[in-house]
């Protein structure tokens, strides 16, 4: 007999043709889920499908029958993983999905903090351009990534973090949220970086306080920032982010690094193939 298989965030895939998860059980998908719909959503279900909805220890434990929770992402920081161990829930993630989304998506931060393109772009919008008289114009100079330095800051680090802070003039954030990497750049550790230096981060939002990183951009202590992911999604409207004083100097995506729509056709396959090993392995 086909497994009962509920996803509770559908809507994370944006709208992804899930026709071979449908076709891999007797299936159920929300495309939200509250945190008091979870236990209920999921009582008669052996498999669970959820991108960020959170599920705990006294959720899992109202959940007799649940033997897999399929995430549709990489990151695992909202399962409690200790509990599904010893409830005997299996819980597989989908790695490498988006690996090169969002190596574009560094990429592409970087070339656009360091050449302006915020700026430009909206300097020949405006009319400026066209009202200029002069066919070139210099107010932001520009950078390019050619012979400059790239520092990871990664889960497998080869030196100390303020040596790569002082090095770098691009530095990107790769890294799982977890007690070690919680805050592990805030006002001290922006200090350390080259006023020249560009901050991006498309891991997880937790890992940058933000509020110390407004008061470097504010202050001219870094050059520049991007920031695919927030500690708090959607970010909050009073985030100190939003109110700095040189908004190009700043760039802002909601959490979208990871979600061409390549990406999301991996990430389909990648679930399905958690949910048809679990089930050859029943």
């Amino acid at each position: 007999m086909k497994p009962n298989i509920v996803f509770l965030d559908e809507y994370t895939l944006g709208g992804a043709d899930l026709t071979r998860l449908h076709e891999l059980g007797r299936y159920t998908g929300y495309s939200t889920t509250a945190p008091d719909e979870v236990a209920d959503r999921c009582r008669d279900a052996e498999i669970v499908i959820t991108n960020k909805v959170v599920m705990r220890r006294e959720t899992l434990a109202a959940l007799p029958g649940l033997r897999l929770i399929c995430i549709a992402a990489t990151g695992m920081n909202n399962i409690d993983l200790d509990a599904a161990a010893e409830l005997d829930i299996a819980v597989r993630n989908a790695a490498g999905y988006s690996t090169h989304s969002v190596a574009e998506t560094t990429l592409g931060a970087a070339i656009a903090l360091r050449r302006h393109i915020v700026y430009y772009d909206r300097y020949v919008k405006s009319g400026a351009y066209s009202a200029a008289g002069q066919q070139f114009h210099f107010a932001k100079p520009t950078h390019q990534l050619y012979g400059s330095k790239w520092g990871i800051v990664g889960p497998y680090p080869a030196v100390s973090l303020p040596e790569l802070l002082g090095w770098a003039d691009t530095v990107s954030v790769h890294a799982p949220l977890n007690d070690h990497t919680r805050g592990l750049i805030g006002a001290p550790e922006l200090a350390v970086m080259k006023q020249s230096a560009i901050l991006v981060n498309v891991a997880r939002g937790g890992i940058v306080d933000e509020a110390a990183l407004a008061e470097a951009l504010d202050r001219g202590s870094v050059a520049g920032a991007a920031l695919d992911v927030f500690s708090r999604e959607p970010l909050a409207a009073d985030n100190p982010l939003l109110g700095i004083r040189e908004p190009d100097r700043l760039l802002l995506s909601p959490h979208n690094a990871w979600s061409p729509r390549e990406a999301i056709d991996v990430l389909v396959g990648c679930i399905a193939e958690n949910i048809e090993e679990f089930c050859k392995a029943r």
